[in-house]
């Protein structure tokens, strides 16, 4: 037998192809949707991060604002105890000067007093040493107006002794009269 010649219709030799530009417009589109999508999300997040950046910057803010009233107040207490540190230091430097001029006055006071002691103590010795001249004197005119009844070396002896007291006493009253005029 032999065959029977296969005939082939008339038609297109294959199946329709899509065109090319649709495939590549298809690409594109997929590509655009993807990027916008992640362009999308990244928006939302730097939104979500900048939402958290702005909200730590006014609490920084907020923090400065309260530390920097801090300072201020820190500052105007500083200033008044400088004032007070400035006054204080004036004060017993017054009262430095105060002190040193009263202790100065003391001195000059007590130096005065021990004058007036020495000078007391002088004269208390003049008189009493011109007390015991006069009294010696005295008991030397009584002596000589007995004078048969004493040893004559006894009367010039007793003489001397009254003598060295009387110019004991002059001494002294030249020693007072010098202090006395310085």
């Amino acid at each position: 037998m032999t065959e029977a010649p296969v005939v082939v219709a008339p038609g297109p030799d294959r199946a329709p192809r899509p065109r090319r530009g649709s495939r590549v417009l298809a690409i594109v589109l997929v590509a655009t949707i993807a990027v916008g999508a992640y362009l999308w999300l990244t928006t939302v997040r730097w939104q979500r991060t900048a939402t958290e950046w702005e909200a730590k910057a006014q609490g920084y803010a907020d923090e400065v604002g309260s530390l920097r009233m801090q300072l201020d107040g820190a500052n105007s207490e500083l200033q008044a105890a400088r004032d007070q540190l400035s006054t204080a230091t004036s004060r017993i430097t017054d009262l430095a000067n105060e002190k040193a001029q009263l202790g100065d006055e003391n001195v000059a006071s007590q130096q005065y007093l021990d004058y007036q002691t020495q000078v007391s103590g002088a004269a208390a010795t003049v008189a009493s040493a011109l007390g015991q001249c006069v009294s010696g004197q005295e008991q030397l005119v009584g002596y000589l107006k007995e004078a048969d009844q004493y040893e004559p070396a006894d009367l010039i002896r007793y003489e001397k002794e009254v003598n060295a007291l009387c110019a004991d006493a002059e001494d002294a009253n030249q020693a007072l009269q010098k202090e006395l005029r310085r």
